[in-house]
């Protein structure tokens, strides 16, 4: 079998190594806010060439306090697409906003800069761009809309760890940005994590207090905070990983390149990257026309797959209340009922793409 993702054959490269992080963290016994997410903080704000990096518990929370550290909340509406995995609007309604939906490009699966422009209201407050599957979104429009109307831009990085957009790494574009480090990231925890970047100290100190409880001093809270904070055992593997992420992403990259071009002649359509974006594969997302059945040939082949995201937020039954109908984000509905990802995970050997593909090729007509 030809898994979707395989966990444990980066365990089995990188171990020894994560298992002496987490060594470090049991033998000084101190588990939250310590010396080790200070380190990983420093480390990662320098792999985006940031200033700040704030570690939260989730990705979804990092959604989350980014916008309240921005003083986006109750009454606010908030822009992203229609087509990104729930967490990036559980944590826009979690501040209290309204999330407001739009179309995406259907070349690259991400925001689409004029149906951004046209969905702006009085009450919008915020855009989260989302860099779905590890491709960028075309930020200068988006940025210059937001200029524009004076609004506030939190990228959601939860899928574009080491991504770049016109040479500049995704995450540092906004006034902010979330990451998730949940395992299966490009950049993976073992347990859940995230954390928000950012250039303004300002915000830093702001996410740094709604992280934990408010509080500026010991038990002297400024703020009405949550609990959410990076734990040690987590900004330890995180480290040990970190340095592997550039040969990570080179790797994806490698992988993708090989499925594009076996994938030419067949029935599927491979992901495209735009001129201006580096790609960095967290999902190697094709379509098919004929999806269902392809998901059910590859399942008798043995091959793994996934498919992200069957149902685009305005028809999921928790988002109902949004008040969209089917048929208000064509090209977001579109993509949902084709997109079907194929495994890719930095340790694929190379002679898997080209089995993959044989599989797809024989797909009963």
């Amino acid at each position: 079998m030809i898994p979707f993702v395989d966990l444990q054959a980066q365990y089995e490269a990188i171990g020894e190594q994560t298992r002496q992080a987490i060594d470090r963290v049991l033998n000084r016994a101190w588990y939250i806010l310590g010396e080790e997410l200070d380190a990983f903080e420093s480390e990662f704000a320098a792999f985006l060439e940031t200033d700040h990096c704030v570690g939260v518990g989730s990705g979804t929370d990092a959604i989350h306090l980014a916008l309240r550290a921005l003083g986006v909340g109750e009454g606010a509406e908030v822009i992203t697409a229609a087509n990104t995995c729930v967490p990036t609007v559980a944590g826009i309604a979690s501040t209290g906003a309204r999330p407001r939906l739009v179309d995406i490009d259907p070349d690259t699966f991400t925001l689409d800069p004029d149906a951004l422009a046209e969905a702006i209201t009085e009450d919008t407050k915020a855009i989260v761009p989302v860099h779905l599957y590890g491709h960028p979104c075309d930020m200068d429009p988006i940025l210059e809309v937001a200029r524009n109307h004076g609004l506030k831009v939190v990228e959601d990085c939860a899928q574009a760890h080491g991504a770049t957009y016109k040479g500049k790494r995704c995450g540092t574009f906004g006034e902010a940005a979330a990451f998730s480090f949940y395992p299966s990231k490009n950049l993976g925890a073992y347990g859940d994590g995230g954390a928000v970047v950012t250039a303004d100290e300002e915000v830093a100190a702001t996410l740094k207090k709604l992280r934990n409880y408010g509080e500026e001093q010991r038990y002297t809270h400024t703020l009405g905070g949550f609990n959410s904070r990076l734990d040690e055992i987590q900004a330890a593997v995180l480290r040990a990983k970190l340095p592997h992420l550039g040969e990570w992403t080179n790797s994806r990259r490698h992988l993708a390149s090989l499925y594009t071009e076996a994938l030419l002649d067949s029935s599927v359509e491979p992901p495209e990257e735009a001129p201006w974006a580096e790609h960095c594969y967290h999902i190697f997302a094709i379509r098919s026309a004929n999806r269902n059945q392809l998901a059910g040939h590859l399942r008798t082949q043995d091959v793994g797959y996934q498919i992200h995201y069957p149902i685009p937020i305005h028809l999921q039954p928790a988002y109902l209340g949004l008040g969209y109908a089917p048929g208000t984000f064509p090209h977001a509905e579109k993509a949902c009922a084709e997109v079907l990802s194929l495994p890719i995970y930095p340790e694929l050997p190379d002679e898997s793409i080209g089995q993959i593909a044989k599989v797809i090729a024989a797909l009963p007509a």
